[in-house]
This record gives structure tokens, C-alpha cells and sequence, in this order.
């Protein structure tokens, strides 16, 4: 394997690009969400010769803006979709164990409500098959609790109309850190990734079959060429996009759904477990606390906006604040009290008749004429069966047309970090051992859970980098440790990079953007070269960034154009 950190330094970008540009490759993976950093991993983990260029960021689209939960879809049970549901309780336990600093378990607590979505016997019949389908053993077995023990575990709950509750196991992530890790191990197998390149036409040969890409990098806006034997289309919401300009747009399409999260301050929103609850609508809602925040969502809506730029509206804050009040009426908030919000997009397969909560989360795999292989749908959870799919047949086409024989899907038994931890147990015992280290820098037992939540093991590198910086206030010394450590390590070439999808700071920390940004900011220019031109660029992006987490709009902002986007 190749050396990470060379390999996936933004200093190291250029030369990056240029291999890019110099070789011939048995993949290209278009779009560096989980699905596409999922496929690179398992084809390069198969001796393949892979790169993936990502328009953007890596994870910048649906992959940094779902609910973030690891989770095995308790509702897909009720539609009767028992292969989606057995898939993906299966892959949570492989995932937590892949990276169990990262993908935490996490008890999910179900009040059971007088005319809910789900009634007792029903519950305790799905949660025992679910538990069976998902292979689950012992203490995270499903339990069912009484009214009075479904209080106890969340005061803070109705009681009117209260049943009783299911309590069962389930595992909270941060989706766009299991992306960055994906693409660091990918990389580490030799793939050769890059973040704003964009896919602006396909090359095709004299047989009129797909044998590259035309790309520009948005940061320097030169031109390049990719040569690649097979090519997958991973880009989400822009897959249709894609197929269009590739003339193979026929037949299923995309329906996108737009998702919104809000963020309260923990005390704002005190509840004790992860809860699963009927919104007034019948829709089912989360409630997560994490951290120092507690966060809500989901909403489910057919979107016709602008791609690029997603946001929440009155509408959504309205409708999840109902919610929060609805299960929870002795907590007094109000939209003011919403320190923060994400909406991200659904690609899923559009299906006559049906409404957005209806749609089947399950994936769908399209190949054009042409060659184009596509990928759409599917969840979270599933990222690592979807890659294997595709990698699957991009490998038979391989061996089909004279390749070598490549070997099947090793990536379950893959560590998400150089250094992973053995257990979950492990990380916590991490985290235990690196307060004190963290003391001296007047940093607590938050920032050793935030640390190793985050980067695991990796948080050495940055503690180590802390010495540099002892002058600073603490969250300031934290924050230039980081950015340091981002852009050596994982790729990060813009402040957006940084607080939206390295850290999660604009989400679940948004108060400390305000002391950190200048000396971040500062950081960023002199490690990557930027003009002052560039930083007043960066400047308002991050100022557009937070007006975005923090207003909430009339309505969807229009979509500008159908440019294509790679």
C-alpha cells in the first residue's frame, strides 16, 4: 500500500491531478460520496487501478447531510421489505466493527402512542424479527418496556396516550467522516483521488463506447483528460445529470427528497436517549443527542431546487419544531432556540404513486449502451454492499474483455483508520486516557470525546500539535491543530472543507466558529497559497455557510442551470 499521507495531502494536490491526468485506469469513480469512496475502496483493495474525482468536496452533498445513524430501517420491516432490512441490520454490525470509534452504538428508545404508527404486539413481533434478521445477540436484544419504565428511560416525554415503548439497538455515525476515512483507505491501496474536479464530458472511443472523462479542477480551472477502461457514475443527486449528457437518460429516474435536520442546545432539548417518535403528521421522527447539542429530523419532501445549494425553509423548521413539542410538551423552545440546521437530498428511483416516505431506499444500478454504469439510491447503511455490487460487475466486464482474474470483496474485514481501535470499548478507554492530556491545554472530557469520535487513534498526531500552539486560547489551539492536520492528511482545500465536513463544527459546535475562523482562516492561506482575492472568496462562502445553518428561507431557491456535475 501506498503512503497516506503523501498519497492524500491538499499540498501534495497538483501532483495528484497529474497522475490523474498521465495514467490509464481500470476505473474512474465519478462523485466522492459514501458510495463513490466505497467503491474506490473495494476495487482498489482488489488490485484494480482506480481514481475518483468529486466536483466539490468529498462527502459534500447527500453524504454529509443525512440523519447520521448507522441504522437497519425499522420502517422498511413495515413495508414488508425484508432483503433491504436484513441487508442493512447485518452491515451495521460490520461497519462498527470496521470503525468503532466512528459508527457508536446507540440504544434507540420507541414510545409506543395511542393510534401511533405502531402498536405493541406489532412492535414486539418486528422487533424481534428485526433483531433475528440483523443477527443481533445479548444485551442489544430489543426489549419492551411498560409505560412507566418508558418514562423512566425519558421523562421528558407525553404521557398522555403513552403505551409503552420498544427499546432496541442501533448505531450513530458522522456520515461525512466514515466518507473520509472510506477515501483515506481507499487511497492507502493505491487509489488516486481528488476533490473539485469536475466531469464536464465523456470521451468516447471509434466503437462509441465510454473510455474516459473530460475534467476541469475548479480551484486552478485547468483542463484535464481521464483515461479509464470502465467508468461508474456514484454522484447522487446528480447521477440523471450524468446519464443525460452521456444520451442514456431513459426509462427510471431520479426523484430527489429534500431532508432537514435542526440543532438545539442540549439543554434546550435535555432528553436521555436517542428517541424514534410519531410526529403529528404520522411521520416518524428522530431526536439525537449528541454532544453538546441535541439535533431533530427528518422532513421528507419532493425537491425541484437548486442542487448546489440546499436549504432549509420556515416550512421545515416549523413542522420539526411541531414535532419536538408534540412528543416532548414540557420542553419550552421555539424556532429562535434552533442554533443550527442541514438539508441534504435523496436520490432515490422514481415510482409512480408513491409519496416521498413511500419510495424504496434500495439502490438501482443502470448501464447505458454506451458502458456508463450508474448507481443510485440506497442508504447509508448500505454503502459497503452497493460497492460491492458495482465492483462485482465492473470486474466481470474486466475479466470478460481479457483482464486479469481479480479476487472477490475483501473490504469486510478492512479497518477505516491505520491504527483502529479493537472495540468500542477500546475507544473509550481512549478517550478516558487522553483528558489528561488534554488538561494542560485547558481542554476537558468534551474535546477527548470530540477527538476520538472524530479521528480515533489520529487524534495523536493532532494532541502531539498542540505543543505548538500553547499561546492560544484553548478552542483556537484545538481548531489550528485540526486544520493543520486536514490539510497534511485528509485533503482539505477550503474552509467549507474544514468546519462543515472535517470537523462538524457549523453543525454540532457552531458557536466556536466565531473565536476560531480568523486564525484558521489565516492557517489555510499560508499552507495552501491563497491570493487575497481567494480568502475574500473563502470569507464569504463561510459567511454564506452560516447564514444558511442559522436562517430559514421562504422557500427552495431555484435551480440556476443543468449544468453537469462531476
Amino acid at each position: 500500500m501506498s503512503n497516506s499521507v503523501a498519497t492524500f495531502s491538499a499540498l501534495n494536490r497538483k501532483e495528484t491531478i497529474k497522475q490523474i491526468d498521465d495514467e490509464v485506469f481500470d476505473l474512474l469513480v465519478i462523485g466522492g460520496g459514501v458510495t463513490g469512496c466505497g467503491i474506490a475502496l473495494d476495487a482498489a483493495s482488489r488490485g484494480l487501478k482506480v481514481a475518483l474525482v468529486e466536483q466539490r468536496d468529498f462527502a459534500s452533498g447527500t453524504s454529509s447531510k443525512s440523519t447520521k445513524l448507522i441504522h437497519g430501517g425499522l420502517r422498511y420491516l413495515k413495508q414488508l421489505d425484508i432483503g433491504l432490512v436484513r441487508e442493512t441490520g447485518t452491515e451495521r454490525a460490520i461497519v462498527h466493527r470496521l470503525a468503532p470509534h466512528l459508527v457508536l452504538p446507540e440504544k434507540m428508545l420507541m414510545p409506543l402512542i395511542k393510534g401511533g404508527n405502531y402498536g405493541k404486539l406489532a412492535t414486539s413481533f418486528g422487533l424481534m424479527v428485526y433483531d433475528i434478521l440483523a443477527g443481533v445477540k445479548g444485551d442489544d436484544r430489543r426489549k419492551m418496556l411498560s409505560k412507566e419504565a418508558t418514562l423512566k428511560k425519558e421523562p421528558l416525554l407525553e404521557a398522555n396516550g403513552l403505551k409503552g415503548g420498544g427499546y432496541y439497538a442501533e448505531y450513530r455515525t458522522d456520515d461525512a467522516r466514515l466518507t473520509i476515512e472510506l477515501i483515506k483507505t481507499a487511497a492507502r491501496f493505491g487509489a488516486v483521488a481528488a476533490n473539485y474536479c469536475k466531469v464536464v464530458d465523456f470521451v468516447y472511443n471509434e466503437s462509441g463506447q465510454i473510455v474516459g472523462a473530460n475534467c476541469q479542477d475548479q480551484l486552478s480551472e485547468d483542463k484535464f483528460v481521464i483515461n479509464a477502461k470502465k467508468i461508474v457514475s456514484a454522484g447522487g443527486p446528480w447521477v440523471d445529470r450524468l446519464r443525460k449528457r452521456d444520451g442514456s437518460l431513459s426509462g427510471k429516474r431520479l426523484h430527489l427528497t429534500k431532508g432537514v435536520h435542526v440543532v438545539f442546545p442540549f439543554e434546550k432539548v435535555p432528553i436521555k436517549n436517542t428517541t424514534y417518535f410519531d410526529g403529528p403528521d404520522g411521520r416518524m421522527i428522530f431526536a439525537i443527542p449528541r454532544g453538546r447539542v441535541t439535533y431533530v429530523g427528518t422532513t421528507d419532501t419532493t425537491y425541484h431546487g437548486r442542487l448546489d445549494r440546499v436549504v432549509a425553509t420556515k416550512e421545515d423548521a416549523a413542522y420539526l419544531l411541531k414535532a419536538v413539542k408534540h412528543a416532548f410538551p414540557s420542553i419550552d423552545v421555539s424556532q429562535e432556540d434552533m442554533i443550527s440546521n442541514w438539508a441534504g437530498l435523496r436520490p432515490l428511483i422514481h415510482e409512480d404513486g408513491k409519496s416521498p416516505s413511500e419510495l424504496s431506499r434500495k439502490d438501482e444500478i443502470f448501464v447505458s449502451d454506451k458502458g456508463l454504469i450508474s448507481i443510485a439510491g440506497g442508504k447509508l447503511t448500505g454503502y459497503r454492499k452497493m460497492a460491492q455490487r458495482i465492483v462485482d460487475l465492473v470486474t466481470k466486464q474486466l475479466e470478460k474483455e481479457g483482464s486479469q482474474d481479480f479476487p472477490n470483496c475483501k473490504t469486510k474485514n478492512i479497518p477505516l483508520t491505520e491504527v483502529p481501535f479493537d472495540n468500542f470499548q477500546a475507544s473509550l478507554k481512549y478517550i478516558e486516557d487522553t483528558t489528561p492530556k488534554l488538561s494542560p491545554y485547558g481542554l476537558d472530557a468534551y474535546h477527548a470525546w470530540y477527538l476520538t469520535t472524530t479521528y480515533g487513534r489520529q487524534s495523536d498526531i493532532i494532541i502531539q500539535k498542540l505543543s505548538d500552539f500553547r499561546s492560544e486560547a484553548p478552542e483556537v489551539a484545538l481548531a489550528r491543530a485540526e486544520v493543520w492536520y486536514a490539510i497534511l492528511h485528509e485533503m482539505v482545500s477550503s474552509a467549507e472543507d474544514f468546519f462543515v465536513r472535517r470537523t462538524g463544527r457549523l453543525y454540532f459546535d457552531i458557536q466556536t466558529i466565531a473565536e476560531v475562523r480568523d486564525a484558521v482562516m489565516q492557517d489555510l492561506q499560508l499552507a495552501l497559497g491563497w491570493d487575497e482575492q481567494r480568502l475574500k472568496d473563502e470569507q464569504d462562502n463561510l459567511n454564506d455557510l452560516l447564514h444558511d445553518a442559522t436562517h430559514y428561507y421562504d422557500k427552495e431557491l431555484a435551480r440556476e442551470s443543468e449544468e453537469v456535475a462531476g
